[in-house]
């Protein structure tokens, strides 16, 4: 990749941290979520409810971070339609694993394949989300000095890492959650050596709605509104860990 290729990339990376699907605001706290089983294919939407069952000043909870608790295990998609995988439970981790695979595979940088996302996955109570969200893309695309509407750049390609969640409820059903994400974004170069200026420690936040056995994403007012602010996240922090910060893992 020639100089001006390379600087370019690096451009668009640090261009992503202002692309979101959600306000990007720190600060704030609330409660964590307890997980329920998602078996068969059901149960009940994360509660907000209190991270850990420990009684204060335990060892448990005093010394617990994100990063010595079991990872939460994702759900396997069972296929992919119109750019995005499909197949996840309309149960809390459903809710999860929809949410993550959605953000590692967002096209945030192509306007055509974002809406075919988008249409795909935002709910149709959401007047004017997808129009919003392109037009975010082409607006990231024009600040990295490229056509406000098209593909990826020749040559260069990017991947998205999801570390961790934090999931609440936003409503008394448990059907409309905000999940907060942390993720790392890193981008290649067309000899395959990765970018030196990948971005790491990126957050966003994604409110879900459980429609017709799966879960769409909304920006409805009545659930915006309600959206809850993280404490940062540290894998090492017992702080995090209260504030209801899980890890994930994808599996199979």
């Amino acid at each position: 990749m020639s100089d001006g290729k390379a600087r370019k990339a690096r451009l668009v990376l640090v261009g992503l941290g202002i692309l979101t699907l959600g306000v990007l605001v720190g600060g704030g706290v609330t409660a964590g979520v307890v997980l329920g089983d998602d078996s068969g294919g059901g149960g009940s939407a994360p509660k907000a409810t209190a991270a850990v069952s420990s009684k204060p000043g335990t060892t448990e909870q005093s010394e617990m971070t994100p990063g010595k608790a079991r990872k939460l295990e994702l759900q396997v998609p069972t296929g992919q339609k119109d750019g995005l995988s499909t197949g996840f439970s309309d149960g809390p981790v459903g809710a999860i694993s929809t949410a993550v695979h959605f953000w590692e595979e967002y096209a945030f940088l192509d306007d055509r394949k974002a809406r075919q996302q988008l249409e795909a996955i935002v709910t149709p109570d959401a007047a004017g989300y997808v129009d919003e969200q392109v037009s975010e893309v082409r607006k990231l695309r024009e600040r990295a000095g490229l056509p406000p509407s098209g593909g990826t750049p020749a040559g260069i390609t990017f991947s998205t890492a999801v570390n961790a969640v934090r999931p609440t409820s936003l409503d008394k059903t448990g059907r409309v959650v905000q999940i907060w994400i942390n993720f790392d974004r890193y981008a290649t170069k067309p000899d395959g050596v990765s970018d030196d200026e990948p971005l790491r420690d990126q957050t966003v936040d994604l409110i879900l709605k459980a429609q017709d056995g799966v879960w769409k994403l909304t920006n409805e007012p009545e659930y915006h509104e309600k959206r809850s602010f993280p404490r940062a996240y540290d894998p090492d922090s017992h702080v995090s860990w209260l504030d209801g910060w899980r890890q994930v893992r994808h599996v199979g």
